[in-house]
């Protein structure tokens, strides 16, 4: 069994995940877990041992509503519930033996995405690969704005025209010097 598919599956969960807004990313996330632990239902091989396990990932779904830390644990708890049935039960698909295992992989890339608030990750990576503002400043060559204002020795204060609506550009009003500006 290829042992990086699951760790890519994972990630790529989160990926798409991120493209849910909160708090909806968390509710969705909590219905899923809460879907987790109905998987093995059908046949996982454990008789009525299958109904408990079902009972407690829905009170960690439920939970999950308003805590990603309940999510992230219910991530891990099926985890526990994918090696069992991977070591002694039946496997999650019937027709490949080792999705339990691969499963029991991609879990945890998702309960630690989890623990970390479900963060927007296309968002982080746009953050983090963008040039930050002084950056792009810095390679250009042209003074930030306060620069700009600290030369000039005035004090500049954005107000919001009366009168105009909430997607109008805030009007600047120089204080100091002879004048208004």
């Amino acid at each position: 069994m290829n042992l990086i598919s699951p760790l890519i599956v994972g990630i790529i969960y989160c990926l798409l995940m991120s493209l849910i807004k909160e708090p909806h990313r968390r509710h969705f996330n909590a219905i899923m877990v809460g879907g987790a632990g109905a998987a093995y239902l059908s046949g996982g091989g454990f008789g009525v041992w299958e109904l408990p396990f079902v009972a407690l990932m829905a009170y960690v779904a439920y939970r999950g509503l308003e805590s990603w830390n309940f999510i992230g644990i219910g991530w891990l708890l099926h985890t526990a519930w994918d090696i069992a049935h991977h070591l002694k039960g039946n496997p999650i698909l019937p027709f490949h033996q080792d999705s339990s295992l691969a499963c029991a992989i991609c879990d945890p890339v998702i309960a630690l995405w989890c623990f970390r608030g479900g963060p927007d990750l296309i968002a982080l990576a746009r953050h983090r690969f963008r040039p930050s503002r002084t950056e792009q400043q810095q390679q250009s060559g042209t003074p930030s704005e306060a620069a700009v204002n600290r030369a000039l020795g005035d004090t500049v204060i954005l107000r919001k025209p009366s009168g105009q609506g909430h997607g109008e550009r805030a009007v600047r009003t120089r204080m100091g010097g002879c004048g208004p500006g």
